[in-house]
């Protein structure tokens, strides 16, 4: 007789796959939560990482706006302090062409006589003072004679034509320029050479 608590094998197994589906349902659904909470998590947190990312271009550039400006500041103020006296400078020039004037209108025969020589010296001291005096407040004399044209600091008046020296030389300086700091006041009037071959020359016999 057999006995009734027993179970028989193919019982026990159909009860188990009866009851598996049930169990699975709940890990599979806490399963999937914990994943969808995840990916959430992962989307908030790369919501955030391009949130600091912006935030710190934006310190950045601002930072940088901020250096930007003051080196403006400060570059604008050394050119208040070193242009301060541009417009005085510019109607000094004039003093110094006129004494220059004076000094090139003495004639070199005169020059030795007593008088003219004393006059032309106390002429020359005073243009000499004149100019270390700019050259303090970083007003320099441009004499270019002999130098390559630089149109950014000559005034091309005249071309000379002359094949012994390079074609753009300054071989006269009509009128001396002037700069102020690494501003320029007032060019140099210059004349240029202009290079090319030498002229020959045309002799005419006369007969008498």
């Amino acid at each position: 007789m057999s006995d009734p608590k027993e179970t028989p094998v193919n019982e026990q197994v159909e009860n188990e796959d009866l009851r598996n589906p049930a169990d699975e349902a709940p890990r599979e659904a806490a399963e999937a939560a914990t994943a969808e909470e995840s990916g959430q998590q992962a989307d908030i947190i790369a919501e955030k990482d391009a949130e600091i990312a912006d935030l710190k271009d934006k310190l950045l550039r601002a930072m940088a706006e901020v250096e930007n400006m003051r080196r403006r500041a400060e570059r604008e103020k050394q050119d208040a302090h070193n242009y301060a006296v541009t417009k005085f400078a510019r109607d000094v020039l004039s003093v110094a062409d006129n004494l220059r004037r004076a000094i090139d209108s003495v004639p070199e025969a005169a020059r030795e006589s007593g008088d003219v020589k004393n006059i032309l010296t106390g002429v020359e001291l005073t243009e000499s003072e004149l100019l270390n005096t700019m050259e303090k407040h970083q007003i320099r004399k441009i004499d270019p004679k002999g130098e390559k044209f630089d149109p950014n600091m000559h005034q091309a008046m005249f071309e000379i034509e002359d094949p012994s020296v390079e074609p753009g030389t300054v071989l006269q300086v009509v009128q001396a320029g002037y700069s102020i700091a690494d501003r320029l006041l007032r060019p140099a009037m210059v004349g240029v050479a202009k290079g090319g071959q030498k002229r020959s020359e045309t002799r005419i016999d006369e007969k008498v």
